[in-house]
């Protein structure tokens, strides 16, 4: 239920009584700012970088400036327990329309990354995607969490993707959310002046090396010795990435499992009703937050033609560029269930661990929660399209 998050905002006021402030920036623009400061270069260019001349990230926040918010006034929406934020989506129930998007290889910013994250987001009642880039295994983090998905990147090999999907299973995921936009990384110069990829260096590849499919393939334990490991990172590097996945691959993922199953990565509305008619459940309408194709349309563009395709079939959740409480209103009025957020509490992460995860989450509900009353609005069941203006 609603009411504590924007209780966040008292705790600050009357921190400041006794001279107490924040220790970390209020706002996602700052946490990005000090993180650039703070963090190890290699870290930061990981996490913030997007696709060739980043134009694709820059038009995710820019397509935010189109709309404006038109209050409703005397909706009684604003007085403390007047508002229950709480969801549903595929069978998860969340206490705020919103989940960590799967963020891979945080061992870049701080030890144990997404066990940490899986620890604050059930605190908070929130979901979790896992990534399968991640630097702590499906068990790990299914042991910490309490609402989470498991993001699947297909390999290239079937037998290793349905171990990785069935492990999820087993360790308590309620969902799958197979990315589609990612058969290989996009250019990202970033990452390339720093000649840096993680999983060069054996990082973010935890779920393979835990893996009994993947294992089988290697000639020794990848822990026996640096040449061992050598030889493991290259097998991953002949799997990571599938060129030939189809929608029939759909099919083949049902057969796997009984979760439900979003598909991320969709812009088009004609790839959102075929991925629906190939049995998905979901759908994520995403770019990656600009870190595939530089000049794509933005996410938020492409959200209400997907929600008109397929609204009515299965649930439509959004990814990139979302900074602010009121960005995600602005996606629920164009038709998202839930949204997907990633960047600013990684900068959280790699500032101050699970304080800085918790402090970038509570200070996206606060202004959700705060935003959604002063529109006029109870629950996110009550946002719609006539909330919304659109600049011209």
């Amino acid at each position: 239920m609603s009411g504590g998050f924007i209780d966040f905002q008292n705790e600050i006021y009357l921190g400041g009584l006794g001279g107490v402030r924040p220790e970390l920036p209020m706002t996602a623009a700052g946490l990005e700012s000090l993180a650039r400061e703070r963090l190890d270069p290699a870290a930061f260019a990981y996490v913030a970088g997007s696709a060739s001349a980043e134009r694709t990230a820059a038009a995710n926040r820019s397509a935010f400036d189109r709309y404006r918010i038109l209050p409703r006034m005397l909706r009684g929406s604003t007085g403390p327990g007047a508002r229950d934020l709480s969801v549903e989506v595929l069978g998860t129930k969340l206490a705020a329309p919103v989940l960590t998007a799967p963020v891979g290889v945080l061992e870049l910013l701080h030890e144990g990354g997404e066990v940490i994250v899986a620890e604050v987001t059930k605190e908070l009642g929130l979901g979790t995607v896992l990534s399968t880039a991640a630097s702590s295994t499906i068990e790990d983090v299914g042991a910490a969490a309490g609402a989470w998905w498991y993001q699947l990147y297909w390999p290239a090999d079937d037998e290793l993707a349905c171990s990785f999907v069935r492990r999820a299973e087993q360790a308590g995921a309620s969902a799958i959310v197979v990315t589609v936009d990612t058969p290989t990384l996009g250019w990202r110069p970033r990452d390339l002046e720093q000649a840096h990829l993680p999983f060069l260096h054996g990082k973010g590849i935890a779920n393979y090396l835990s893996d009994p499919v993947f294992r089988a393939k290697l000639p020794a334990a990848p822990e026996e010795s640096e040449e061992a490991m050598r030889t493991a990172i290259l097998t991953w590097v002949g799997l990571f990435g599938n060129h030939t996945l189809r929608l029939a691959d759909l099919a083949l993922l049902r057969e796997w499992t009984d979760l439900p199953i979003a598909v991320k990565g969709i812009l088009h509305p004609d790839d959102a009703r075929q991925a629906v008619d190939a049995g998905a459940d979901a759908v994520v309408v995403s770019n990656h937050g600009g870190r595939q194709v530089d000049g794509s349309i933005a996410a938020l563009d492409a959200l209400p033609a997907v929600v008109a395709t397929i609204g009515d079939r299965a649930d439509v959740l959004f990814d990139s560029g979302l900074r602010t409480g009121s960005d995600v209103l602005v996606a629920l009025a164009l038709g998202a269930k839930a949204v997907l957020y990633g960047r600013p509490w990684a900068y959280g992460l790699g500032l101050a661990g699970a304080a800085g995860v918790r402090h970038a989450l509570r200070t996206l509900l606060a202004d959700f929660d705060t935003t959604l009353g002063l529109a006029g609005c109870t629950s996110p069941a009550a946002v719609n399209r006539a909330l919304l203006s659109t600049v011209r």
